[in-house]
């Protein structure tokens, strides 16, 4: 467990899977403490996992830097917790939901997928002139907004196989930036649009929504669960089609490795489970269990931010951190006018608009609760838009996580 590094000229201690696995879930247990007790964690929606996989990290960086102690992590079950979200990410993925929706779900989700597009064009070309690593400017982009944490895990180990050092470490940095970011222009740009022009509170029916589940967010803003009890053979069923649809996702995989795509090991496990969720609805041959499914996700997800927060290796980010800062910047102001003259417009004009568009400054840069909160403290000063807080759940926390994988997946194969 203990040993002396003459190349480091410190001590190292290396833990096994078990020890590591243990390690990172009492970080959470503190990061949950902590997030608990200290307001500012709770006002801008970080998660329990990145508050104390961050402070952990933090000391791991000083202990490192003063040659006291490395500490080093067994992540073989942070890939395989990884793949298992991602797998009930695919499981959500309904294309009977998202037509139950209506055409405003459906007009919001590719709004979305254009602000992916545009973050990474806009990372990709800025990376370049400033003359760095595009790959780093894809980190910067949807990576770590739009993706939030959970992409950021995913895609870094990925991306610094492909040449960038440090990727992991730089995408949960600007992940985090991201959070915050979102967090404070979100207000401030619907105020603005509600008084330039006028905009009220529509009148709507409230039966229009009942007929939908209600949705519950949790704090990584990527999953959902519908609101029931929890049912043992239910999490047996759950268990057992994650666990299938992430054994056929190897073999789908590998297909596309043996043609030549570069992806994330979970891309495979994804589109099974999202054909299996569809086939579902349609055939109604298996049922899935929803709660269940994603009660899983959100414990796989902890523990996966976890880990990977407790690995990150902050030193890497030293070199980097004006080209950083430079390209972070860029994004919010691309978040900004994106959301003025992009969703605002597009989603109608209206009240509704407005607030959408505070609530697409909250997960476009971070994660849906984000943008949730954005929408609250719109609502709370001018009055209540029920339709927005239908729309953004629904394309936040069920759709966007696959979309944007897919983005994401197909610009690392270009650069």
């Amino acid at each position: 467990m203990f040993e002396f590094s003459s190349e480091l000229k410190m001590l190292t201690m290396n833990l096994d899977i078990v020890q590591s696995i243990a390690f990172t879930t009492i970080v959470l247990i503190i990061g949950s403490f902590i997030k608990e007790r200290v307001n500012i964690f709770k006002k801008y929606c970080i998660p329990a996992p990145v508050v104390g996989g961050f402070s952990f990290a933090i000391i791991a960086f000083i202990l490192r830097q003063n040659n006291i102690v490395a500490i080093s992590f067994d992540t073989t079950l942070q890939n395989i917790l990884m793949t298992a979200f991602f797998t009930t990410v695919g499981f959500t993925a309904s294309f009977k939901v998202l037509k139950k929706g209506g055409s405003a779900v459906i007009k919001f989700l590719i709004v979305a997928v254009l602000l992916v597009l545009s973050q990474n064009f806009l990372g990709v070309i800025s990376a370049k002139i400033i003359g760095v690593n595009p790959l780093l400017g894809l980190i910067a982009g949807s990576v770590s907004m739009t993706g939030g944490h959970g992409a950021s895990g995913a895609f870094g180990p990925l991306i610094e196989a492909n040449g960038l050092e440090g990727a992991l470490s730089i995408a949960m940095a600007c992940a985090t930036f991201g959070l915050v970011a979102g967090s404070i222009i979100g207000g401030p740009l619907a105020n603005k649009l509600i008084e330039k022009f006028n905009l009220r509170p529509e009148e709507y029916e409230k039966s229009n929504y009942e007929e939908l589940a209600e949705v519950s967010l949790e704090d990584d803003g990527t999953c959902c669960e519908i609101s029931k009890k929890l049912s043992e053979s239910n999490l047996v069923n759950a268990s057992m089609q994650i666990i299938i649809a992430m054994g056929l996702g190897t073999i789908v995989s590998n297909i596309f490795s043996e043609i030549g795509i570069t992806m994330p090991g979970y891309i495979g496990a994804m589109i099974v489970s999202a054909i299996m969720r569809n086939i579902s609805d349609i055939k109604e041959i298996w049922t899935i269990s929803e709660s269940e499914v994603s009660s899983i996700g959100s414990i796989c997800l902890s523990l996966f931010l976890s880990m990977a927060m407790c690995s990150l290796k902050l030193w890497e980010l030293v070199d980097l951190a004006i080209p950083i800062i430079t390209l972070l910047s860029l994004q919010t102001i691309l978040m900004a006018i994106f959301a003025y003259f992009v969703t605002f417009r597009i989603m109608g004009r209206d009240y509704k608009s407005a607030v959408l568009s505070a609530g697409h400054c909250g997960f476009g840069m971070g994660a849906t609760p984000n943008g949730i909160a954005n929408m609250e403290s719109v609502t709370n000063k001018y009055g209540p838009s029920p339709s927005a807080f239908f729309i953004l759940p629904l394309v936040g926390a069920l759709f966007i996580e696959f979309f944007n994988s897919a983005v994401i997946t197909t610009f690392i194969n270009l650069l």
